[in-house]
């Protein structure tokens, strides 16, 4: 039923003078458009961050409108970099997109309905009051009062219901068969324009998942135009492979896929693949967004809110040195230790060694766009829609060396194969994978990261069972470094000492160079080897030279510096006695230390004293108890209630002394303590 719709409103337009809907000219409002131009595909461009470049060109005559289509999720992408372009003294105009709301929500919006199915006579019932002309086959020209519907007899028995078109005429009212009619043709101009509309939005909503952009451009005679845009696409890879052998020098060989995940067949166009990590983001600009606006209610009927009140920002300082100036380039990296030599061939080469060169050329020419490193390949690309490709982006001889890694955490026992590869392609290198190939046959997979021009990267492809490796760990050592007074507070510097010892035995015939990594820790110094080793963020990197069945040691010795506060006022002998027998402790410092504990040994004495007197106290009162409780079951002429008198008696007298005693030791304690804090803060020795 919605073809039939579709094909009425199609016969009704066609029969009119329909004026273009977008009648925005800049000179001539009732300007009509040209034919719509095609824009082709010209130019692609992927990024490694998640985007691509899109780029159409053609040909526009006055003016014209171009049409394209997109995902409904790409239209953010496209609002956020859309680039349009007119030529030769052409001028862009309007760019109009289709709504993101619901197509029956967009088509109830213009004057004529085509949400439900339907009918000649249902529409032309919505058209009533509107002047037609009219072929049935004479031509009828009137205004529309409605469609009625009669029963007619077909035939001896059966009855149909047949539509007629009801018109106000110059000769007064006409009834019209609907089924006579051959021709409509709707007077009102903006009305069969709107009709158009509404049927192109029709038309569009066949596909559901895409959205329309018409984009008006407006100038004199044949122009050149172009749109380009950025949308999301996945990012482009790139796959290795590396050729290692004896006599030739080492080759590589670099891929790059490519995934056309659009909709539309790129046929011809002009491919680049760029390198580097450009910021892009998304955000949603297709949402209509609203303000939320304050109610603003009469005082009378409410009282003020409480205010809240940010924080007030500092003042700006002005920067030192000269606002936006450009960052000094930076100078090449220059790799850790030098190029190693491949051991001499001590066997012939094997005549299947592989030679990737062989058949296969490098279509991509390599360029730098500003601080990104651009691909662009050298014939035109044609790849069908939802198709993905390989192409050929690297191949070229590389230098490097073969040596062995070893890492006690990656592998206890045995090192790995590697490669020492120097990017001497002139190319920046993406990150991917590796197949290494090695005399012709398959040895194993590497991963390498971003490489740049110049710069130098180990990979490792498999295990060297040839070279074994035992990594012994001595105990930890502590030592004091120096030891200083300051009022009461002994400052002390201390050294710890690790030492690691790696045993390596090479078992090949060959001779070998490893490369043993260790961790790299940034609060301890390295002491041994003196050689300064190669470094990386995480790990220090130690160069073995092995002799073919023979062996080696490396001794790793790294120290590291602790500040200890020891406050002598709570410490112990036993802490303050380890500093006296350290020998890096000065004379005067060990001198002052003795007096402390002199002094301390002084304090300590009467306090025990002191200690030992209240204890006795203690005591005769826990004894006077004793006495009191067996008294009171006594006569008191008892010759034994007098023996527990004259007890009583002589006990107080001795904790009258007892207390007497303990006072002076106490105050002969405060003293001494003085005497002790006195000293401590006075002490400013090194």
């Amino acid at each position: 039923m919605r073809r039939f719709v579709v094909l009425v409103l199609g016969w009704l337009l066609a029969c009119g003078s329909v004026v273009a809907w977008a009648q925005t000219a800049r000179n001539d409002p009732g300007a009509a458009l040209s034919p719509r131009a095609a824009l082709r595909l010209s130019e692609v461009v992927l990024y490694s961050s998640g985007v691509g470049y899109f780029q159409r060109d053609g040909s526009i005559d006055g003016r014209g409108e171009v049409e394209l289509r997109f995902k409904s999720d790409q239209i953010n992408d496209l609002l956020k970099s859309l680039v349009v372009q007119d030529f030769d003294g052409g001028q862009v105009g309007t760019v109009t997109y289709d709504s993101r709301d619901p197509i029956n929500k967009t088509l109830k919006s213009f004057s004529v309905d085509l949400t439900t199915n339907l009918g000649l006579g249902q529409l032309l019932e919505q058209l009533r009051g509107e002047t037609i002309d009219v072929a049935a086959p004479s031509p009828i020209r009137g205004e529309i009062l409605g469609v009625e519907k009669k029963k007619e007899k077909v035939g001896d028995k059966e009855v149909a219901e047949a539509e007629y078109l009801t018109l106000f005429t110059a000769e007064g009212l006409r009834s019209v068969p609907l089924s006579q009619v051959q021709r409509i043709q709707i007077a009102n101009q903006r009305l069969s324009a709107e009709l158009k509309q509404a049927l192109e939005v029709l038309a569009s909503s066949h596909d559901t998942q895409k959205k329309g952009l018409k984009l008006l451009f407006d100038g004199d005679g044949q122009r050149r135009v172009r749109v380009a845009y950025i949308i999301e696409t996945p990012v482009w890879k790139t796959s290795y492979r590396l050729a290692l052998s004896e006599t030739r020098p080492p080759f590589l060989q670099g891929w790059a896929i490519v995934e056309n995940t659009t909709d539309e067949d790129w046929d011809g166009v002009k491919l680049s693949l760029v390198s580097g990590r450009p910021i892009s983001f998304r955000m949603d600009l297709y949402e209509p967004l609203y303000v939320k606006r304050p109610l603003v209610v009469s005082e009378l009927y409410e009282s003020l809110r409480p205010q809240v009140h940010e924080q007030a920002m500092a003042e700006p300082r002005m920067v030192a040195g000269r606002q936006g100036e450009r960052a000094k380039a930076a100078p090449p990296i220059k790799a850790f230790g030098a190029m190693i030599p491949s051991a001499p061939p001590q066997i012939s080469e094997p005549a299947s060694d592989l030679e990737l060169q062989e058949g296969v050329s490098s279509a991509a020419r390599a360029m730098e766009t500003g601080e990104l490193f651009r691909y662009g390949i050298g014939t035109p690309v044609s790849l069908a829609r939802q198709k993905s490709a390989m192409l050929p982006i690297v191949t070229q001889e590389v230098q490097g060396a073969k040596l062995s890694v070893y890492n006690e955490r990656v592998h206890a026992k045995h090192p790995l194969n590697g490669f020492r590869l120097n990017n001497s392609t002139g190319l920046h290198l993406m990150q991917g994978p590796i197949t290494v190939f090695d005399g012709g046959t398959y040895a194993g997979d590497a991963r390498i990261g971003d490489l740049q021009p110049g710069q130098e990267r180990i990979i490792t492809y498999a295990l060297d069972l040839k070279t074994e490796v035992v990594a012994q760990a001595a105990p930890e050592k502590e030592e004091v470094v120096s030891a200083s007074l300051r009022k009461g507070t002994l400052l002390v510097t201390r050294k710890s000492i690790e030492e690691k010892t790696y045993q390596v035995a090479n078992r090949d015939q060959k001779a070998k160079v490893v490369f043993v990594e260790h961790p790299l820790r940034t609060d301890w110094r390295l002491i041994e080897p003196s050689e300064p080793p190669e470094r990386t963020r995480d790990l220090y990197r130690f160069k073995v030279a092995v002799d073919g069945n023979g062996g080696t040691k490396l001794r790793v010795r790294e120290e590291k510096q602790i500040q200890q506060t020891v406050r002598l006022i709570d410490s112990g002998p036993d802490v303050i006695g380890y500093y006296l027998q350290a020998k890096q402790v000065s004379p005067k410092v060990r001198e002052a230390l003795q007096k402390v504990i002199a002094l301390r040994d002084r304090v300590e004495q009467t306090a025990a004293l002191r200690s030992h007197l209240e204890h006795r106290i203690k005591e005769i009162s826990q004894e006077q108890g004793r006495i009191r409780e067996n008294m009171a079951k006594l006569a008191q002429n008892s010759e034994l209630y007098g023996r527990y008198v004259k007890k009583l008696d002589q006990q107080e007298t001795e904790i009258e002394g007892l207390r007497k005693e303990i006072g002076t030791l106490k105050s002969t304690e405060e003293k001494q303590k003085r005497e002790l804090n006195d000293y401590l803060l006075s002490l400013d020795l090194d």
